[in-house]
């Protein structure tokens, strides 16, 4: 698919949205932008703003509602932040849930992820994103894991995730590597395989690179048309029983591991949160676009569908807690998505420091965890995603009402969909949740 350069016709574009949005509102971006961080940022620190705020995100979303292909998001990246802008200018909410879109179609075509299915590449132009769990450190190799990370990431790691880098499993353990020896590894470099590798990491770096200079700085596009992030990019990230899970050993190993190595399993979440903790920065205040709400972590399968409490509080609470307090000493606003059900778990938020949480729910009983943490942290969500997608509009504004009379009271509440996958939602239902907060939201 060829990618349509249109930069010129972009700032000629974002000319005539600036002044059609002066026209609409009397007021410049920038007094919105202002604005709409204000508004959330009351809601954050648990007072009442003029209004309750309304995030809206969707990758695809944008390229359905732009009347593209899904497929753009990975390979049309001008088009679909035309279609991301059009969302944004025409729904008008508070902030923005997506930082970007996919990765490059031309970047995963070159390395041929085994664990990843993309619209326009394996999968058609219409189809959804699919992440495909894979076992890639199998259950003997958690010694190699704990005493040569790098090398088992390199020769075992990566070959397993990326077809096109199987050449790397045929190296020899780089511990083993003297300067007497690296001269006669050399000549495996020369072999037809190697000699692919280089060509394929080179193409990729490249289309990698264009992608990037074709998405431009996008945060700043959208604060320059008023319109913050909800969360940002940095902290100490969350519990790394998520990626040991979902990355490492895959979610059937990660439970069998909880039971017969349980030991190994938490000796690599201490090693992989070290990594974690070691690279974490404070927040870039001089950053337009919220840096501040970064040091995310999210719990899905620290759930109550997947861990018992006790299970939790062994190989999960301690770590997210631990990540969550280095990102607060760092200087952020950790915005936490509760993906699974977590209604036994809402206590332990109460362990952090008040007014340093968002924490976003999506099938959690939001109503009961604003009972619990109504004086602790902002809350955000949870117009579910079936009523959004077979509900009728006054369907959809009843429950909107519901949220903000019930979760809004008192300030620290955010509102939106329980999932950023809200393609298949009504588009008559998806405005009337944004439009809810400006009707019925007001303090």
């Amino acid at each position: 698919m060829a990618i349509i350069d249109t930069s010129e016709k972009l700032l000629e574009e974002e000319k005539r949205i600036k002044k059609e949005i002066e026209r609409k509102h009397k007021k410049t971006p920038e007094q919105l932008y202002d604005e709409r961080v204000k508004r959330v940022w009351d809601a954050i620190e648990l007072k009442e703003p003029d209004r309750v705020p309304v995030v809206l995100g969707g990758t695809l979303f944008a390229a359905k509602y732009g009347g593209l292909d899904f497929a753009s998001a990975y390979y049309n990246p001008i088009a679909w932040k035309q279609a991301y802008i059009k969302v944004m200018t025409d729904f008008e909410p508070d902030a923005y849930g997506t930082s970007g879109t996919g990765e490059s179609g031309h970047v995963l075509e070159a390395l041929q992820p085994t664990e990843t299915l993309w619209p326009g590449g394996p999968l058609p132009a219409d189809a959804p994103y699919q992440f495909v769990e894979k076992e890639n450190m199998k259950e003997d190799e958690y010694d190699l894991f704990l005493s040569d990370p790098s090398d088992f990431m390199l020769r075992f790691y990566l070959p397993r995730v990326f077809t096109a880098l199987a050449p790397l499993s045929k190296l020899p353990p780089f511990r083993t590597i003297s300067s007497g020896s690296f001269a006669g590894l050399t000549a495996m470099f020369v072999s037809p395989e190697f000699k692919l590798l280089a060509e394929t990491l080179s193409k990729a770096g490249q289309e990698h690179v264009k992608w990037r200079q074709l998405m431009g700085n996008w945060e700043e596009e959208l604060a320059s048309l008023g319109f913050p992030p909800i969360r940002s990019i940095g902290g100490a990230g969350g519990a790394p029983f998520e990626q040991i899970s979902s990355r490492l050993r895959g979610m059937r190993g990660a439970m069998i591991d909880i039971h017969r190595r349980p030991d190994k399993l938490l000796a690599a979440s201490e090693m992989i949160q070290g990594w974690s903790i070691a690279r974490a920065t404070p927040p870039d205040l001089k950053k337009r676009g919220n840096p501040r709400l970064g040091g995310s972590g999210g719990i899905l399968r620290g759930a109550e569908g997947f861990l018992s409490k006790k299970q939790f509080e062994t190989f999960y609470w301690p770590f997210l807690k631990k990540a969550l307090l280095v990102s607060i000493d760092l200087g952020y606003v950790c915005n936490i998505f509760c993906e699974g059900k977590c209604d036994d778990r809402l206590e332990y938020f109460l362990e952090l420091p008040k007014g340093k949480l968002i924490i976003r729910f999506a099938e959690t009983d939001i109503f009961r965890a604003k009972q619990i943490l109504k004086d602790h942290s902002c809350i955000m969500g949870a117009v579910p995603s079936p009523l959004m997608v077979t509900g009728s509009v006054q369907d959809v504004e009843d429950y909107c009402k519901k949220l903000i009379k019930v979760c809004g009271k008192g300030g620290g509440f955010i509102m939106r969909a329980t999932t950023d996958s809200i393609e298949h939602h009504k588009l008559e239902n998806i405005k009337v949740m944004v439009d809810s907060v400006k009707k019925y939201g007001g303090y």
